[in-house]
């Protein structure tokens, strides 16, 4: 029973009760078909004083009918002896119908609370499971990314000795080659352009190596704002020469736990996206700051964002946005990150640029 609808219901009981012994007091006697469709009419407040309020209320209300109607009967009727035994009886239905529809009202009341009580924690036992079942699905995902890295692991040793010499020897010769042409002969420039092509597949190989054998962390202490300036410090020369506009906000923070120069690894992918992002110039943002018991970087760019529905998907192996990236550079900093403990979370808005939160956890 709603709290708020107590006062008016007990006002519509009392009220009842008022109007119908009022009536049995103003009506005479010799009107006494009127006098019994009265008496009967009191078990409505009953009725109602037992659905509203259970037990308590359905007494309450077949005892105040029975005082209000008792001294009818005494003094008005007391002189019919023969109609008395009849009025008693009344009485004492008043208060067995009270009793009754008070009780029944107050058990079906405890299984409705019962009810509700089953179905909420049903409801928490369905979020509890389904929490679970999130977790089973991230972690079948992690095993399936652990597989497929231990594979390219294998495979990678191979491919470093079978690619890497052989790239050694291309650039060499293209090397020779561009010496011994002339500066104005169109082989220097394609001799230019055999030596770039080779320097981009060795760098591809380099980030396959980097992701595909990780390599053990050095745990010790260190400083995340340093990190930070490092990685700017690194990059300038190539925000100033696309015209961005580097902004740092640093919050004090306490040292750290961790290999520090896996993260800085992990912040110049994320600081390199964002310049490249910016091709035509703009403004890039890196703030840190605690926020519920981690440390937090943000790199946030202005450039054209992350098309929607593609912000999970740029975090798979060799997804990529960019013509000449590898798609190697997220997953290797994701990874770094999830080593420490710590996660990236990525938001974009198509046309108004992308940020890209790191969070670790204090020491």
């Amino acid at each position: 029973m709603p709290e708020r609808n107590a006062p008016l219901r007990i006002a519509v009981i009392v009220g009842m009760l008022v109007i119908i012994s009022a009536l049995h007091y103003l009506t005479t006697l010799q009107m006494q078909h009127a006098h019994d469709i009265y008496r009967r009419l009191y078990y409505v407040p009953i009725v109602l004083g037992g659905l509203w309020f259970t037990l308590r209320g359905g007494l309450a209300t077949s005892i105040a009918a029975s005082l209000l109607f008792l001294p009818h009967v005494i003094f008005q009727w007391g002189h019919h002896p023969t109609s008395q035994p009849e009025q008693y009886l009344e009485i004492l239905l008043y208060n067995i119908i009270g009793g009754l529809t008070g009780f029944l009202a107050g058990s079906e009341l405890e299984q409705k609370l019962a009810h509700q009580q089953a179905a909420q924690q049903l409801e928490e036992s369905y979020r509890t499971l389904s929490a679970q079942a999130d977790q089973i699905l991230e972690i079948e995902e992690q095993l399936r990314r652990t597989d497929r890295l231990s594979t390219l692991g294998e495979l990678s040793a191979g491919l470093a000795h079978e690619i890497r010499n052989p790239l050694g020897s291309i650039r060499g010769t293209a090397e020779i080659l561009k010496d011994g042409v002339a500066p104005d002969d169109p082989r220097h420039e394609f001799a230019q352009i055999l030596i770039k092509e080779v320097d981009r597949l060795n760098r591809v190989l380099e980030d396959f190596l980097r992701f595909a054998r990780q390599a053990p962390l050095e745990r010790g202490p260190f400083d995340l704002n340093a990190v930070v300036r490092e990685v700017l410090d690194l990059t300038r020369r190539q925000a100033e020469r696309h015209d961005i506009a580097v902004v740092i906000k640093l919050a004090e923070l306490p040292q750290l736990a961790g290999d520090g120069g896996q993260i800085r690894q992990a912040l110049l992918n994320l600081v390199l996206n964002a310049l490249q992002a910016m091709a035509a110039g703009g403004q890039l943002t890196v703030t840190t700051r605690l926020a519920d018991g981690l440390a937090e970087v943000a790199v946030a760019d202005t450039g054209p964002g992350i098309p929607a529905g593609e912000e999970a998907r740029i975090f798979k192996t060799f997804v990529t946005t960019r013509l000449d990236g590898t798609g190697l550079g997220l997953p290797i900093s994701q990874r770094i990150v999830a080593s420490h403990g710590g996660q990236i979370a990525v938001t974009s808005t198509p046309g108004a640029g992308a940020t890209f939160v790191v969070t670790l956890p204090l020491p």
